[in-house]
Formats: C-alpha cells, structure tokens, sequence
C-alpha cells in the first residue's frame, strides 16, 4: 500500500524557549525567514505525501495562520508591486499537499499525539514527522524510510549515531543483525535510558514510518517516561509482535529543539540563504578575529 499520509506533532509547550513560547509557537520560530514547521511539510512534499494532519494544541493558531492566504497582505504586495515578496507569500498556500489540524487537549505525551491520528490514518501506513529534527541530505530521510517499506512492507524508525554521553536524551535501539547495509533488525527500543545502561548510541531521530496496528497498542499503552505515553514504548511492544527496523540515516541533522542546536541552524542555514550568506560570513570572520583576541 502506498504511503500517503505524514503526522506533524506540534502540540508541545516549547518550555526550553520560554518566554518567547509562552504566546509563539516554538514551531513557528524562524530559521532565518521560515519557520522550522514549514522545513518539515516540504519534506513530506519532496517525499510523496499527500496529506498531513498538524496535531496541534493551545495557543497553536499561527501554525494554521501560516499555511492560510492572507488576501490583505497580498492585496497590500501586489499595490505596491513587490511581486517576489507575493509569489514568497502565496507559495505557502500552494504546496501541493491538504494540510489537515486536530488537538491534543492535554499534553500527555508523543504517543497520546499519536493516537489522536488514528482515524486520519484509518488502515494506512504513515509517517511521523517531529518538528524538532531539521534533515538534510540528497534523497529526504522521510523518502528513504518510505522506500525501505516498499521492500519491506515493515514499520522502519530512522536513526542515527550521537555521542555516548547524549543518549540518555534519545530513545535508542538495541540492534539485532544488520539485515543489509544501514537496515537494522531491533531487539528492543528503550526511551531515555541512563548513559551506563544504554544498549547502544544509535538513537532515534524524529521520523517514524509505522503501520497501522501501532494505534491498537497506543490504545493501552500506559504512561512510561516523563509521565506521559511514550511512542517508542509502543514501538518495542509492536516489536515483538511483527517486525520493526531500524535505518540509520547518513545525512545531516539539526537539532532545533533546543537554544544551542537553534543558534547553531540557523547560523548554517544563513550562510546558504542568498541574501545573508556573504554578509554573514564576514561577520563571523570579524567576530572570530575579536574573540581571538
């Protein structure tokens, strides 16, 4: 069956940027001039998805805002002649993908976020998507998990090697055999284990493609870490009763979860943007000469 359809959590609090996200959503902040949410339905696009629910929550309105027309504004571009300015403007809203919103009440976990998609889904594979993970690299990581179900017809969950020390950050997995180059059989997932009892540094990265029975056990799946439904608990339980691989991703990611990733990123992404990057640079080359001193 084919993959058609992706699920963007943004219902978080985004407490590590407060308190700027005390009324912004920490997904409408900007990487230069777009916002981190937008990197990720383009992603989905350049993957073949077609449809994507946003699971939203309180004070999430600029998310829906962002992907609607704005007729005054473009009314006031097209006045004053600013046509790059207006095909910026209404390109948003012709992404070629049916952007759907539902709520999540109450913030009780990725999982619960989850499975309030379940009957977007309905009897579909789909793909997760965090917000939190910008991806680079010449085919999409979400592309390359949809190609390995195609093979597969088994739920894959991307992953990636970070330092040792990091891992009790992540959910990790504890590998099996490697089936084929990058494509892991799993033993077991495990959420933010202690840095001594990690089963490995392959930690889990933010996009998931999994079938359809993970909303039986979403169903039932009981508070785990942090006090909330943990979808990698649910993972490891459908792990052991069909298989779920693992596909370690090779590109670059960015972490934009947190102020140091977010600094980071939006660095790297303006010495790309055309209109930053030779400005830019050079102010990082001054400020390197002033710090050296």
């Amino acid at each position: 069956m084919k993959v058609r359809k992706a699920v963007i959590p943004a219902a978080g609090l985004g407490t590590r940027f407060l308190p700027v996200t005390k009324a912004m959503p920490k997904e409408m902040l900007p990487i230069v001039d777009k916002p981190t949410i937008q990197f990720i339905v383009e992603e989905a696009k350049a993957s073949g998805i077609e449809d994507i629910l946003i699971v939203t929550g309180k004070s999430k309105r600029a998310i829906e805002d962002h992907f609607d027309s704005n007729p005054e504004l473009e009314a006031n571009l097209e006045e004053k002649h600013k046509s790059n300015l207006l095909h910026l403007t209404q390109s948003i809203t012709q992404l070629g993908v049916n952007l759907y919103y539902t709520r999540q009440p109450y913030p009780k976990g990725l999982g619960d976020a989850i499975f309030r998609a379940s009957s977007f889904v309905g009897n579909e594979p789909f793909v997760v998507m965090l917000g939190d993970d910008l991806m680079t690299d010449k085919v999409p990581l979400t592309k390359q998990l949809i190609d390995r179900y195609e093979k597969t017809h088994a739920s894959t969950i991307a992953v990636k090697k970070v330092p040792h020390e990091d891992v009790s950050k992540y959910g990790v997995i504890d590998p099996a055999t490697e089936i084929e180059p990058g494509l892991f059989n799993v033993k077991a997932f495990v959420e933010k284990p202690a840095v001594e009892q990690a089963p490995s540094d392959l930690a889990i990265i933010g996009r998931y493609l999994l079938t359809p029975e993970i909303f039986d056990i979403l169903a039932k799946q009981k508070p785990g870490a942090g006090g909330e439904i943990q979808l990698t608990d649910a993972i490891d339980t459908m792990n052991k009763t069909q298989r779920v691989f693992a596909h370690v991703f090779n590109g670059e990611r960015h972490d934009v979860g947190n102020k140091e990733g977010y600094l980071e990123t939006s660095i790297e992404y303006g010495l790309q943007h055309p209109e930053t990057k030779e400005a830019l640079r050079q102010y990082i080359i001054d400020l390197g000469k002033k710090l050296s001193k």
